[in-house]
């Protein structure tokens, strides 16, 4: 099976710097997913890398853009040292949303992944926020690893969030809020719904991520959210089979 999972900025950063356990925490899981399924990583947090080493306002695309550019080599060279101690060699796939509103780019991405996949590398894919404009920009990462778990023939998106699962109502504000195990269908009013982000350098929310869910549903795949922070759930799911927390969107079996 080939597994996309998408880690966002909510979870690997933390007071304006990179969460290092978290990375690690994630790296350790990769690692051991790999050894039974075909894996890519769609991550999240350049720009929050950048911020790291000069303080510039996010709010303007100008300054995003320098953000990300320092940021990218600096996430880069974080993967690649976590994953050289279990021997896995990591790659930085940088693609925007015309690469992916384009049949020839869309085969060159795809082309590059496989390359990548067959040599046993692990594909670390980003939006390149250096180079793109705001009529250009995926706008989150969520959406950018649906894009990629279809295009590039994956049969499931993994999401690690600070979201982790989808409820019936929002848990911060209804503690006895349900947590949805497996959804096979999303109403359009939640998929309208006005996007609210929790982390400083994040882009989404539970909306986008229902947004790739139905992205994915339509397109026969599934897609399994899990929280980011406690990694319990995911590993249950994805290393033993046991589904013990986390939403599964799936029409399979129904």
């Amino acid at each position: 099976m080939r597994v996309v999972v998408k880690v966002g900025s909510a979870v690997l950063t933390q007071d304006g710097e990179i969460a290092l356990k978290r990375m690690l925490a994630l790296v350790d899981f990769l690692a051991r997913l790999k050894k039974k399924h075909e894996v890519i990583l769609v991550s999240s947090g350049a720009v929050a890398g950048g911020y790291t080493k000069l303080k510039l306002d996010r709010n303007i695309i100008a300054n995003k853009q320098a953000l990300a550019a320092i940021g990218q080599p600096v996430l880069m060279n974080k993967y690649a040292k976590k994953f050289a101690k279990y021997e896995i060699l990591p790659a930085q796939v940088l693609v925007t949303a015309a690469n992916l509103n384009s049949q020839n780019d869309i085969k060159r991405v795809r082309a590059t992944v496989e390359t990548l996949l067959n040599n046993d590398v692990l594909p670390i894919v980003n939006e390149n926020d250096a180079t793109a404009t705001d009529e250009l920009e995926l706008g989150d990462n969520d959406q950018l690893s649906a894009y990629i778990t279809k295009h590039t023939n994956a049969d499931m998106l993994i999401i690690l969030s600070d979201i982790d699962a989808y409820y019936e109502s929002d848990p911060r504000e209804n503690p006895e809020a349900r947590a949805f195990k497996t959804v096979c269908s999303i109403d359009s009013q939640e998929l309208n719904k006005e996007v609210t982000p929790n982390n400083v350098f994040a882009t989404g929310g539970i909306v986008t991520k229902l947004k790739a869910a139905d992205y994915l549903l339509k397109s026969n795949r599934e897609m399994f959210l899990a929280s980011g922070f406690d990694l319990s759930d995911v590993k249950s799911f994805m290393l033993e089979g046991l589904h013990k927390g986390g939403t599964l969107f799936t029409c399979k079996g129904e």
